[in-house]
């Protein structure tokens, strides 16, 4: 897991100091494995059965069928069907809602392999609302394997997020989840998808909106193309042009 995780960060989140510990955390698991056979061959299982049939949590099913679960840490993964249910019910309380926003964040503070999360983006996907570009999936766990699970099967998944190994209750992670606050004592993991056009533009946007208040506001931004920002340094005013 900690190979395949490595290499689908690695590809996108370019952070110094994390891609270089990145580097060298892959490149001991694959000197303890023998060579990339095996991971690549576990990556492609894993991308055919998640092709095949992306209503599921293929990793996290596995993990139990083969006992690895830690009764230490209450591990003890809900099935597939149930967290189904749960989404489903939250969804469609809230659906009216969702659909008049131009984005949401879903939160699961004990992910496991990511399975309640996996049942929110198919769920969206059959409602037709495109989750890739609407939905912003964040999680955390306090074991890092399975938090790697849950990462690898939302980046195969196409959702955009991330997955933090963290303790929810003794250090839970704050901040706003577009950019959560990463604190000593918690790792971060962001898929691919989190690092897309619409994802950058609403972080650069809430990064202005930090700095400046109430002075920008931006309007329609289901609307919004490409953005220019012109800074009038004598003035101390800013305006922007929406293409």
């Amino acid at each position: 897991m900690s190979a395949i995780a490595c290499s689908l960060a690695n590809a996108v989140d370019k952070r110094e100091k994390v891609w270089t510990a990145r580097e060298k955390e892959y490149a001991e698991c694959i000197e303890r494995l023998g060579g990339v056979e095996k991971p690549s061959q576990c990556f492609a299982i894993i991308v055919e059965a998640l092709d095949q049939n992306p209503e599921q949590d293929f990793l996290g099913k596995l993990y139990m069928s083969l006992e690895l679960g830690n009764h230490w840490k209450g591990q003890f993964f809900t099935p597939y069907n149930v967290c189904e249910c749960m989404a489903g019910l939250t969804i469609n309380d809230n659906l009216q809602t969702l659909e008049n926003r131009e984005w949401i964040s879903v939160n699961d503070p004990a992910c496991g392999a990511g399975a309640t999360l996996v049942a929110v983006a198919n769920i969206f996907r059959r409602k037709k609302i495109n989750y890739q570009t609407r939905v912003l999936f964040t999680a955390n766990d306090i074991d890092r394997v399975v938090a790697q699970m849950c990462y690898i099967q939302l980046s195969l998944l196409g959702c955009a997020g991330w997955v933090a190994v963290a303790n929810t209750i003794s250090n839970p992670v704050c901040g706003n989840p577009l950019m959560p606050d990463e604190r000593p004592g918690q790792e971060f993991w962001y898929t691919p998808f989190y690092f897309r056009e619409e994802w950058s533009m609403r972080r650069q946007l809430q990064i202005f909106q930090n700095q400046f208040g109430g002075v920008f506001t931006p309007r329609d931004e289901a609307r919004i193309g490409k953005i220019t920002f012109y800074f009038d340094f004598e003035k101390g005013e800013y305006k922007c042009q929406n293409s």
